[in-house]
């Protein structure tokens, strides 16, 4: 087994690896202000408030995918987006997964609703372990 170690550990790699998962919260974020009423088409008829909810959880998406991209706070960065992703997933794309009788709909319904929880995932995970990684260097000491 590679002594993790041994592995390599390119800052370069860091960065594009913030680049890559934020620019979707960037450019859902934009979008948000720029198209109102496509995101309250989204959601449910019984969801209060939908052209504030729509406004706050475009500001929500763009803080904590800032906070990560900058790695300023980025482990908060993460809980702000899992605050936006998890009501989205089950509240707009669980919704339609449910009530949707297109197959072809709901199996992008289906595909929504599973990328959102991975990226709930790869949030949890920044909201653990942050978005760099140094290495310990461990040195036994008698």
């Amino acid at each position: 087994m590679l002594a993790e170690a041994k592995l390599p550990n390119h800052p370069a790699l860091t960065l594009a690896a913030r680049i890559l998962f934020t620019s979707l919260f960037f450019l859902s974020g934009v979008t948000h202000f720029s198209n109102i009423p496509y995101y309250v088409s989204l959601m449910p008829d019984a969801v209060p408030f939908p052209v504030f909810l729509t406004l706050i959880s475009g500001v929500v998406e763009l803080i904590g995918a800032t906070m990560i991209l900058l790695n300023w706070h980025p482990r908060l960065g993460g809980w702000l987006l899992i605050a936006f992703l998890f009501p989205v997933t089950l509240v707009v794309h669980g919704y339609e997964l449910i009530t949707q009788t297109d197959p072809v709909l709901w199996a992008l319904q289906q595909a929504h609703f599973l990328k959102g929880f991975a990226l709930i995932g790869a949030a949890l995970l920044i909201t653990q372990l942050g978005v760099t990684h140094s290495r310990r260097v461990v040195t036994n000491s008698y």
